[in-house]
């Protein structure tokens, strides 16, 4: 009838995980029950985490013992509750077990009374009754103020309070159980006790039950009466079921008292296994697939007052007919802590709580409860209180300072309202301008022989290209879309390539006139625009097929780079296949270095207009640009790599329209007598 223990073993360990209980003391009884509880909750305090600090055992015969004897055992027990890290403390005995302990610790010449004002959460078994101890008026309880204790499951059936108020003395006239009882409880003998000679006070037979002090006799219904209750109630209605079997096999009269008669007590067992109904209370009463009416436990929270009365308030309860979740449930703001704690949640473990930004690290050589704080590593957080494992934080996020939690993180791009991005708008719309200026001085002087002196039609590309090239870097300013990726790198290479064609075209123009006039030289067919527009066309061709490819294939896409930084999102361009985009660069590298090597060969060549050598420098500081591009780039994270890819189209145009038009314009606007066509003429003394 009563609950299996192993349902209040559970309830142990959820209520220590409750509160996250995980250094707990132990107190059990001296015998085979104290061990084979030990046998049993040590491994489950290991499955759960939760380690014994200390395990005491107390004698079930303690006054039995040697004076020195029980004054170490005393001892022992005082520094378990003083010197432990321990709050939390678990007794397993019998009710004398709680008596005797209390007795030592708070009675006699005991040094150490003091106990009783240190703070502790003692959490007995339902195998203690608390009630019983009361009748020991000479204890203090102070100690146990705030004890959680586990109790039978018990209800209040109807009409048990009107019993109790008409129980009558003369009851106990042949039952000695209840005479004794009477006798202890109003503290008086009945006139034929032998001890009325020595006691004035008779009982008047004029008691009543509720008068006596709540920790002397409990109005309540035990879980003990309460198992005896549905116990006699089960009986009843198994012979009833059985009776009624009887009747409907056509049993009747003297027969079927007979027939009752006949019945064996095995023959029984079936009615009563079978049996399902509701009590008084309400609730159902049966036997489970182990034969067992276990209806759980009760958990109790014990106040004490000074008056060494006590009240004992229901605050959970264990139920292991509920639906998984709901077996434990426990009301933790109905619960009265020892007075030392002030009514904060005590706190029993080996080792301080470790805060957010700090894991659990175990110390060696200790039990897997005690364990060091240490910092999260970097990158890594905790964001709870004793956490195992520190972890990182979503994609999007990024640890704070102190490691305690996640910050989001921010999205990134290369802004025009930054200083940065308006410091390259500027420098860009700038060369811009003087682009347009260039060609547009170079439109109107266009008849003059600089202008017309190596391909006018050339110069005029080149300019385009450059203004273009200058324009091009918009596209890299400001948060990526699926039209500024998808035209960036290509447009820009393309437009890029034909630039450098129109530098390879000039260069290859000056040599092959220079060459040309030579007697007999086999170059003059090769004298004219043909030739330089051939150059400029390929070298576009090329370039804009790779590119074609690429966008065909695997064009570029607005993509999120989370990784790269740590405390932001980069809005980038993702080039969708790689080896494309360093093909399309390599491409323009080939091709600067054809025209830096075609302008070095002929940098000297006779000819006051020769743009040969000022072709070179410019195609040196060209390749200086972006052989140091590509080491930077590489080295740079988020929106500074497109600052860097910015300022490199910047520079190397930059390089270009200063190296080669910025001669011919000082000639043009501050020379114009070196712009007649007898200066084209001159030859090299």
């Amino acid at each position: 009838m009563v609950s299996n223990e192993t349902h209040q073993y559970r309830g142990i360990i959820q209520l220590l995980l409750h509160f996250r209980w995980t250094w707990v003391g132990l107190f059990v009884v001296d015998d085979e029950s104290g061990e084979r509880f030990l046998q049993v909750l040590e491994p489950l305090f290991s499955q759960n985490g939760i380690c014994s600090a200390f395990t005491q055992r107390i004698s079930t015969q303690p006054i039995w013992h040697p004076k020195f004897e029980i004054s170490n055992w005393v001892f022992e027990i005082y520094l378990h509750l003083t010197e432990s890290k321990a709050r939390t403390y678990l007794i397993y005995g019998e009710t004398m077990t709680l008596m005797f302990l209390s007795i030592l610790l708070t009675q006699g010449d005991s040094e150490y009374k003091d106990v009783a004002s240190l703070g502790k959460v003692w959490i007995i078994t339902a195998q203690i009754d608390f009630a019983f101890i009361s009748l020991q008026r000479g204890l203090d309880f102070q100690l146990f103020h705030g004890t959680i204790a586990f109790k039978i499951h018990s209800n209040e059936p109807a009409g048990f309070q009107q019993f109790l108020h008409n129980i009558k003395p003369f009851w106990t006239e042949g039952n000695g159980f209840l005479k004794d009882f009477w006798e202890q409880a109003f503290d008086c003998p009945f006139p034929n006790s032998q001890e009325s000679g020595e006691i004035s006070e008779m009982c008047t037979r004029e008691e009543k039950l509720e008068s006596l002090p709540g920790p002397v006799f409990e109005m309540s219904m035990t879980g003990h009466s309460y198992s005896i209750y549905n116990a006699v109630y089960s009986v009843a209605h198994a012979f009833h079921v059985m009776y009624s079997s009887l009747s409907n096999h056509g049993a009747t009269g003297k027969g079927e008292k007979t027939e009752l008669q006949d019945r064996q007590p095995w023959q029984f067992h079936r009615f009563l296994q079978a049996i399902l109904f509701n009590n008084s209370v309400g609730e159902m009463v049966s036997f489970n697939d182990n034969m067992e009416m276990g209806m759980g436990f009760d958990i109790i929270n014990v106040i004490t007052f000074p008056n060494k009365s006590f009240l004992n308030v229901k605050v959970g309860r264990v139920d292991p007919g509920a639906a998984d979740g709901k077996q434990f449930t426990i009301e933790e703001h109905l619960i009265v802590w020892h007075r030392s704690f002030n009514q904060v949640l005590p706190v029993s473990l080996c080792g301080d709580r470790c805060h957010p930004g700090y894991r659990k690290e175990k110390k060696e050589r200790e039990k897997f409860c005690c364990y060091d704080c240490i910092p999260c590593p970097e990158g890594k957080i905790s964001n709870q209180r004793d956490m195992e494992e520190c972890i990182r934080c979503p994609d999007d996020q990024y640890p704070r300072k102190n490691q305690d939690g996640c910050v989001p993180k921010r999205i990134s791009f290369l802004s025009y309202q930054e200083p940065l991005g308006i410091s390259l708008t500027c420098i860009a719309v700038s060369f811009s301008l003087t682009s347009a200026l260039v060609l547009g001085t170079f439109i109107k002087c266009k008849d003059t022989p600089i202008v017309k002196a190596n391909n006018r039609d050339i110069t005029y590309i080149l300019l385009v290209s450059l203004l273009l090239c200058f324009l091009c870097s918009f596209l890299f300013l400001g948060r990526p879309t699926k039209i500024t990726c998808l035209f960036r790198q290509s447009g820009f290479s393309v437009i890029f390539s034909v630039a450098i064609s129109c530098v390879l075209a000039k260069t290859i123009t000056v040599v092959v006139a220079f060459m040309a006039t030579k007697p007999g030289s086999s170059m003059r067919k090769w004298v004219g625009k043909r030739l330089s527009n051939s150059v400029v066309l390929s070298g576009f061709l090329i370039q804009a097929s790779i590119c074609t490819f690429w966008l065909g294939t695997s064009p570029p896409f607005p993509d999120l780079d989370m990784y790269s930084m740590d405390e932001e999102i980069v809005a980038e361009c993702n080039e969708g296949f790689d080896i494309m985009f360093y093909i399309v660069l390599g491409y323009m590298g080939l091709l600067s270095v054809i025209s830096l090597s075609v302008a070095f060969l002929a940098r000297k060549l006779p000819d006051s207009f020769n743009e040969a050598k000022f072709i070179t420098f410019s195609m040196l500081l060209f390749c200086s640009v972006w052989v140091s591009f590509v080491p930077t780039y590489l080295s740079t994270k988020g929106k500074y790599m497109v600052a860097v890819e910015i300022f490199s189209m910047l520079a190397s145009s930059a390089g270009l329209l200063a190296c080669i038009f910025v001669p011919k314009c000082y000639i043009i606007l501050l020379r114009p007598e070196l712009n007649k066509r007898g200066q084209l003429i001159r030859r090299k003394d």
